[in-house]
């Protein structure tokens, strides 16, 4: 979402870091740039001002400007200024503390994924934190409303309220509430209608069901991609209903990011969690340090460290650090790593959060190399016979033409992931030698990984890709491993 955002403060601080002493002007017209990046970005007019006109503060102090490294300072301070405007350092949570059922009610416009986001926050607090959550719609206006919750119930293994034909929102939030009583029920999560605008009508149901369920949390959910206009509903709401958070969809869209940027500092409520795709379990807590540390470029190692405890299974792990002690690693191996970085989110997501990969980012789509280089990858592996996968020895021309034909690609294209396989197996043995992670940092070095996709990503692909294949990860890779 903050990717054209993210180039343009890119380009402005690469300016400001290559001087060695800054002057007054220097700053100014650096904010003027920070300033119009921000307007692109679609950020209210407001909030920009107030950004512009703190970090401008801030940043033309004498002890900035006579530092050692000023242009570091002024991207610091614009950092922590991106962090306050998010949220602050603190990620908002929800509050469930209270006697259950802990009622959240979801409110929003028709259309802003509020239904799918009531499964989606179901589930989330279902698996991670094992709450016993019941689901109930009280949109009776939109046709299908309610079997849609109760199909998207049936897919994440949470209860929904059946469905009575008839009923107001009001009695159906007074069922849920006796229901989610009677059953034991942790959390019950009202899905309340919406409308194609906001109108007093809305407002007036949401306020009668408010009266009867006493939620603790009132969610706004909102469609990033619409924009400004996002913001003019969060305050439309903000005003008539008292919203505890608000939930972004469809953050991983294309939008500019002006709404996220904008949201907190409009409305005071916190962006507690953020849509980031169509899967049922394509949602996370909003972390203001985090979105702000990515739009400067500056990567996210923490969400991947979060990511890869998530993907990999603790029995999966075991066995690969068994393997990686007897320095062993065949094409199975292979395979379950390529895998477990689907899981992951791909190629793509796990560049833009590895700090100062941003340009090794640009490079991937630039050759058009996409996640679809991991499937032909698989596919490549799937077409070995078991035995081929254990000894690639075997692999001699005949068998390398048939795989090829197997699984729709070149023979190069095979050869280029033996060899990726053979320096991965290299780099293991150094491990078994090193007694330790040390060596891991060779599984990305010149030949590995990053040397052995350019060709298998699609047209223009043979341009190779820098920051991949030879030395442009970050130079602190290992102590990053070592923790």
């Amino acid at each position: 979402m903050f990717d054209t955002l993210s180039d343009r403060l890119g380009g402005v601080f690469d300016r400001l870091r290559g001087r060695g002493a800054l002057k007054e002007q220097d700053v100014r017209d650096a904010m003027r740039e920070v300033r119009i990046a921000l307007l692109e970005a679609d950020v209210a007019l407001p909030v920009v001002r107030r950004f512009i006109d703190s970090v401008t503060e801030a940043a033309v102090g004498h002890a900035v400007l006579r530092s050692v490294t000023p242009g570091q300072q002024v991207v610091k301070i614009v950092n922590d200024a991106l962090v306050e405007m998010l949220g602050g350092e603190e990620t908002p949570s929800l509050d469930l503390n209270a006697a259950p059922p802990v009622v959240i009610m979801m409110v929003g416009l028709q259309g802003s994924g509020k239904t799918t986001s009531t499964a989606k926050l179901a589930k989330l607090l279902k698996e991670k934190q094992g709450k016993k959550v019941l689901m109930a719609s009280l949109d009776v206006n939109r046709p299908g409303a309610q079997e849609q919750l109760r199909v998207l119930g049936e897919q994440v293994s949470v209860s929904t309220l059946p469905i009575v034909e008839g009923q107001l929102p009001v009695d159906i939030a007074t069922r849920a509430l006796q229901s989610a009583k009677l059953q034991a029920i942790d959390v019950l999560l009202l899905d309340t209608a919406g409308r194609l605008h906001v109108d007093q009508g809305l407002m007036d149901e949401m306020k009668a069901v408010a009266a009867i369920s006493k939620p603790r949390e009132t969610l706004l959910v909102v469609d990033s991609l619409t924009g400004q206009d996002a913001v003019n509903v969060a305050q439309s709401f903000a005003g008539q209903v008292d919203l505890t958070g608000v939930i972004l969809t469809r953050m991983d869209g294309d939008a500019r990011g002006g709404a996220a940027l904008s949201m907190r500092a409009v409305t005071g409520k916190p962006i507690k969690f953020a849509g980031i795709g169509e899967k049922m379990d394509a949602i996370e807590p909003f972390h203001p340090g985090r979105v702000a540390s990515r739009i400067l470029g500056m990567g996210d190692v923490v969400s991947i460290v979060e990511k890869a405890a998530a993907a990999i299974e603790q029995e999966d792990a075991e066995r690969m650090a068994e393997r990686m002690a007897k320095g062993q690693f065949d094409m199975n191996d292979l395979r379950q790593q390529l895998r477990q970085m689907q899981k992951m989110g791909g190629l793509g997501a796990l560049a833009g959060m590895m700090p100062g990969m941003k340009k090794a980012k640009a490079a991937m789509q630039q050759s058009g190399m996409d996640d679809k280089v991991l499937l032909r990858m698989d596919a490549i592996i799937g077409s070995m016979t078991p035995k081929e996968r254990t000894k690639p020895d075997l692999l001699n021309a005949k068998r390398k033409i048939r795989i090829a034909n197997g699984s729709g690609v070149q023979v190069q294209d095979v050869n280029k992931l033996l060899k990726m396989h053979q320096e991965m197996e290299r780099a293991m043995k150094q491990i078994k030698k090193m007694g330790g992670l040390k060596g891991l940092g060779a599984l990305f070095g010149k030949g590995g990984l990053g040397a052995a996709m350019p060709g298998l990503g699609g047209p223009g692909a043979n341009a190779g890709l820098p920051g991949l294949g030879g030395g442009g990860l970050p130079s602190n890779l290992n102590d990053l491993l070592k923790k």
